[in-house]
């Protein structure tokens, strides 16, 4: 199993906070004989009406010397786990978790 993040429990605390249960950390999804290790599994009740909300959250923390090579595994990642996601549970949504720093770096020029 793949070591914690460095942000693991300020990510899971702050979806707590939030509302969120957590579910499964991991959670794991199988495919085939292999798995895959999303950093949490949450769900939320929206409404009685609406149902459950469930999200699947990877967590980076782009502590190597090359941010942009953390951006790329990353997103790498990020696609690989949704392209699965989307065909086995397309009713929970995935979320990468950065801090706020890095996203200003990278997605606020």
């Amino acid at each position: 199993m793949p070591a914690k993040d460095f942000y693991h429990d300020t990510v899971k605390n702050a979806l707590i906070k939030d509302g969120w249960t957590i579910t499964n950390d991991p959670y794991i999804l199988s495919i085939g004989k292999r798995d895959l290790f999303f950093d949490l599994g949450a769900n939320k009740l929206l409404s009685a009406e609406k149902g459950l909300k469930k999200i699947a959250v990877e967590i980076k923390s782009f502590t190597s010397l090359s941010r942009v090579n953390d951006l790329e595994k990353a997103l790498a990642q990020y696609i690989l786990y949704y392209d699965i996601i989307k065909n086995i549970e397309p009713e929970r949504l995935l979320y990468l978790a950065i801090t706020e720093s890095i996203f200003e770096e990278f997605f606020t020029e």
